[in-house]
């Protein structure tokens, strides 16, 4: 929106600051962040109100984790409403409205946030950790992710770009086109799908998920910007993304809002993202990666979430394979702090993974 007062600078000549992208970009994160450190104790005080607290896992399930967690029962839940709150205002106020990219990157996150929130209200009505079932919430993500794949399959605008594939420490362009579009379709559900479970399952200590997101979110940002601009992208041969600057202001504004939600979501945590916020950051980096053409990025700098996940499958598949668990507690946090880690050493040490998997990220800018 405040894009459009740079095309009042033949009148003013400093309204001209608008129309560049580093500009709005530092505008879009500021804006978020502040909204959220604003809007915040507002939004934890209804969620006080409305009594909408985090039910927490029986013992009879987690045994020795209840007592490590005792501490946050009655802390509310379904804060991911103040990271939606907070990037959808940015995105609104600085980005161009007639992106394609935006559109599809923020209406995605809306809709997996959606979907979040019903599975958290439906833990609280329940007053129960289950909430939606497992096989309805995949069916709504597949759904999403489906429509996203489609988007960018019929829109000639975005097709081309999509279609495309790089995979890190290499210079070439592998190309989906080469593949039957079901096919295509296929690799990005299980993109976004997966990143946003992923995200998920990393969303169970204070900041942890929160904390991790913000390296994800800077390093993609980076990237859209560079695969952007025609002469950086063809220096750093990356695939050029005509009209991927505005998923600058997207990625801008997903740090703001993370790093103001994290001001309350540190621990001790005042409210917990819930699956309203984790789905949703998890989808929305997911659907920025495709667009951009860095899906195997996502797996090195996202590499905490992919570390959450895949003990998740190894514990499953140990278990009813030999009937013996390879972690003390999957996802792999729990594992330590059954280990005699505190919350905070576990986060910490997690959130100096995260930096070093987006170091590895950066570094394959230059190593190909």
């Amino acid at each position: 929106m405040l894009y459009y007062l740079s095309l009042l600078s033949g009148w003013f000549g400093p309204l001209n600051v608008f129309q560049y992208v580093t500009f709005r970009t530092v505008g879009a994160a500021l804006t978020s962040f502040l909204f959220s450190l604003w809007i915040g104790p507002r939004v934890i005080e209804a969620l006080h109100r409305l009594k909408l607290g985090q039910p927490l896992r029986r013992r009879e399930e987690v045994h020795k984790l209840a007592d490590l967690h005792e501490s946050k029962k009655g802390t509310p839940t379904m804060g991911g409403v103040l990271i939606l709150f907070s990037l959808t205002l940015a995105c609104v106020l600085w980005a161009r409205p007639t992106n394609p990219f935006l559109w599809l990157a923020l209406g995605s996150t809306l809709a997996l946030g959606t979907l979040g929130f019903c599975d958290d209200y439906a833990k609280v009505r329940k007053k129960s950790s289950g909430g939606l079932s497992g096989r309805k919430k995949l069916l709504v993500q597949g759904g999403v992710a489906a429509g996203v794949a489609g988007v960018l399959m019929l829109n000639p605008q975005t097709r081309e770009a999509a279609m495309k594939l790089q995979i890190p420490f290499i210079r070439e362009e592998f190309f989906l086109m080469h593949l039957p579009v079901w096919a295509a379709i296929v690799f990005f559900v299980f993109i976004i799908v997966g990143s946003s479970n992923a995200v998920n399952l990393t969303d169970g200590l204070d900041g942890l998920a929160s904390g991790c997101i913000l390296t994800v979110a800077l390093v993609l940002g980076i990237f859209a910007y560079l695969s952007s601009h025609a002469k950086l992208a063809s220096y750093l041969f990356l695939p050029r993304v005509a009209g991927g600057e505005e998923l600058v202001i997207f990625c801008a504004a997903l740090f703001g809002a993370a790093l103001g939600f994290l001001w309350f979501n540190c621990h001790p945590a005042k409210v917990f993202m819930g699956d309203t916020g984790s789905l949703a950051l998890g989808g929305a980096v997911a659907v920025v990666a495709i667009c951009i053409n860095q899906e195997m990025l996502l797996a090195i700098i996202g590499g905490v979430f992919v570390m959450e996940a895949v003990s998740v499958i190894l514990q499953v598949l140990s278990f009813k394979l030999t009937g013996r668990r390879i972690f003390a507690m999957s996802p792999i946090h729990h594992h330590f702090e059954l280990r005699g880690w505190s919350e905070t050493a576990v986060v910490t040490r997690f959130w100096i993974l995260s930096a070093v998997f987006a170091l590895a990220g950066l570094a394959s800018l230059k190593l190909r």
